[in-house]
């Protein structure tokens, strides 16, 4: 049986610790790790974990370097055939490992997978961070099955088939551990926001595959670290929208859609401005400045792709999101 490493990440979560390894630990998988790699916490997490769960592997990092660095520091340090990433704010069914292993042992071209996630608070609804599979429209900006943009749908059954995704959330992502570091795993320059994505995207310009496994059932709080509120969050989701496209689009359509996501950006800015919240538009405005004043930086890290695995990959929405969202009208994902 493949051995299963599952890795939460911690930075000043000891309260989600405490609520939530209890589920991780009753996780029905016989040949499987916990670890729990933690950011410097300030907040006595390592010695909670140490104390009340010994059987479970601390890897304390010397400072706070993100979701991205931390991870990619911790999983040098953990073997195992498959990772998952899983945020110390989710809560897992009994049996969510074995549904994913049994899909990537059928399919080998899966290289990264995500269970359902659910609404901690309201499980009968889908969670914004990745619902039942995440996708992308043709101008970079991402939504799930069951979540556009703030419209988040209830869970009726409709999406629970195991099926190709564009990308698996990094709230609890499932991925085999030689391609995490094949590909060098989580950017760093990401921090955190949308690393995830990039992720996924260069494993399928490599020719593999992301699905959604909904039989493997989670329920994640959201915004344990960061609100999604929080202009910090907002700056990062829209700097890192920008990388993602420079990195991973293939050149043909590079210019057109980056000139297009920077209006759509402004407008977005200025409804922000609009309705009185000045910190989010001055959080868009800043991430543009970032993303524009190191663009030399940003374009070392474009690679050779694939065009037929990258951009028109059948997963990706191929018109705008925005547009449907706001002037069409629709808001779940069936509708598109």
């Amino acid at each position: 049986m493949k051995q299963v490493a599952i890795v939460i990440l911690n930075y000043n979560t000891q309260k989600f610790l405490a609520e939530f390894l209890p589920s991780v630990y009753a996780t029905q998988y016989s040949n499987l790790k916990i670890v729990v790699a933690d950011n410097a916490s300030t907040d006595d997490s390592v010695n909670y974990v140490k104390q009340n769960f010994p059987q479970i592997e601390v890897i304390a990092l010397e400072k706070n370097y993100g979701f991205t660095g931390g991870y990619n520091r911790a999983l040098k340090q953990v073997t195992a055939d498959y990772y998952v990433l899983l945020n110390s704010d989710v809560k897992v069914d009994p049996n969510w490992i074995q549904p994913m292993v049994d899909l990537v042992e059928k399919n080998p071209m899966i290289a990264a997978i995500q269970p359902k996630l659910l609404d901690y608070q309201s499980p009968e609804k889908f969670e914004y961070a990745g619902g039942s599979g995440g996708f992308i429209d043709q101008y970079g900006y991402p939504y799930c099955r069951g979540r556009l943009f703030d419209t988040i749908e209830t869970d009726k059954g409709q999406y629970d088939d195991a099926r190709q995704v564009f990308w698996a959330t990094g709230a609890a992502l499932f991925i085999k551990a030689d391609l995490y570091h094949q590909l060098g795993g989580l950017d760093e320059d990401f921090f955190a926001h949308m690393e995830e994505i990039d992720l996924c995207w260069r494993l399928q310009n490599e020719g593999h595959l992301v699905w959604v496994c909904p039989q493997s059932v989670v329920y994640h709080v959201g915004g344990g670290t960061m609100h999604k509120s929080n202009p910090r969050k907002t700056f990062l989701n829209f700097r890192n929208g920008l990388i993602l496209l420079l990195k991973n689009l293939p050149a043909s359509r590079l210019l057109p859609v980056i000139i297009m996501r920077l209006i759509l950006d402004h407008i977005a800015a200025y409804r922000f401005l609009f309705q009185g919240n000045t910190g989010e538009f001055k959080a868009i405005a800043k991430a543009h400045f970032h993303f524009i004043f190191q663009i030399g930086k940003w374009w070392k890290k474009r690679q050779v792709i694939n065009k037929n695995k990258a951009y028109y990959h059948p997963e990706v929405y191929r018109k705008s999101l925005v547009w449907a969202y706001f002037k069409k009208g629709k808001k779940v994902f069936s509708e598109l």
